[in-house]
Order: C-alpha cells, then structure tokens, then sequence
C-alpha cells in the first residue's frame, strides 16, 4: 500500500480497478455464484459431483469453475485425472481485506464526505 498523497483522478482510476478487477466480475454472474453456492455446499468436490444438480451443462459449469479459479476465489487440486475444487477462503478473506485498505485509502480523494 502507498500512503504517498494522489490525484482524485488517480483516486478515480484506482477505485475503478479495483471495482473492475477479475475478482469481482467473477463474482457478478448470477450462474456462477450457483456453482459457487455448490461448491461451498460440497466443499471439496469434482467436476461430476459440482454440475450434478446445477441447470448448466457440465462445459459451462467447467468454464465457471476456472473463471472462479483465475480470480482466486476456488483452489484446484488434481489426483490422478481428476481435479478436486474447493473455495479458497484465506485468499477470499486476504482480497477483500487488500480491498477494503485501497478504498480507505482513495476514498478522501475520489468520494466527497467519505470519513478520513
């Protein structure tokens, strides 16, 4: 975290990055919080048993299963063929703390009345 004074453009463009990061756009596909919703009612769990009693053919929930990985919200763990999911909820909890330090810090340039 840089404490050095910004710009309220660069606040801007830094609340915007952070707001239109992967993360969140993962987490802003209704379908993709019900695969998440199963994964976290299963905890660790495959491809086969996740797509079991989701509407989604088994490609879509895959496709959702690795966005939702590339954002760091699900950890993979592969045995034999087989990859296992499960939510990863130390980088869940590390990405919404890192958020939560960025917005306090930009929010005095970009977001007039914000306590300081």
């Amino acid at each position: 975290m840089n404490d050095s004074p910004i710009s309220r453009q660069q606040a801007i463009e830094a609340a915007i990055a952070t707001f239109d990061s992967t993360f969140f756009k993962a987490l802003c596909e209704p379908s993709r919080i019900g695969v998440l919703k199963r994964v976290m009612l299963l905890g660790r769990a495959d491809i086969s048993a996740i797509a079991a009693e989701l509407p989604q053919e088994r490609s879509v929930v895959s496709r959702h299963l690795q966005t939702l990985q590339e954002a760091g919200i699900l950890r993979t763990a592969r045995e034999g063929r087989q990859v296992f999911y499960e939510v990863d909820g130390p980088a869940i909890v590390n990405r919404l703390e890192a958020t939560l330090r960025e917005c306090k810090r930009i929010a005095p340039y970009c977001c007039p009345g914000a306590p300081g």
